[in-house]
């Protein structure tokens, strides 16, 4: 079980990255593809359903998909690696 402690980080990380993931999906120099990517994660990392590490590894997942696109302008690569990087620590 995961403390209350613990949980309420995992919630600060998650909001971490929905405001990352939410500046890339409405930046109009990134290309579509990635901009949706970036929606689809934040439904992911919101839908209330599963435990933040679940909710976190589906998020994690569709990133990774989409970092091997060429077309992805190098700022936002790194914002996504950023936000990998934040919500890779939440565990069940």
């Amino acid at each position: 079980m995961v403390s209350k402690k613990k949980m309420e980080e995992y919630e600060e990380r998650i909001k971490q990255a929905l405001a990352v993931l939410g500046g890339i999906s409405e930046d109009t120099t990134t290309p579509r593809n990635i901009r949706r990517a970036a929606k689809d994660s934040m439904d992911a990392l919101q839908t209330g359903e599963y435990t933040p590490a679940v909710r976190a590894s589906n998020a994690i997942s569709m990133l990774d998909a989409i970092l091997q696109d060429p077309n992805m302008p190098q700022y936002t690569r790194v914002k996504l690696w950023n936000v990998m990087s934040v919500i890779e620590a939440i565990k069940d």
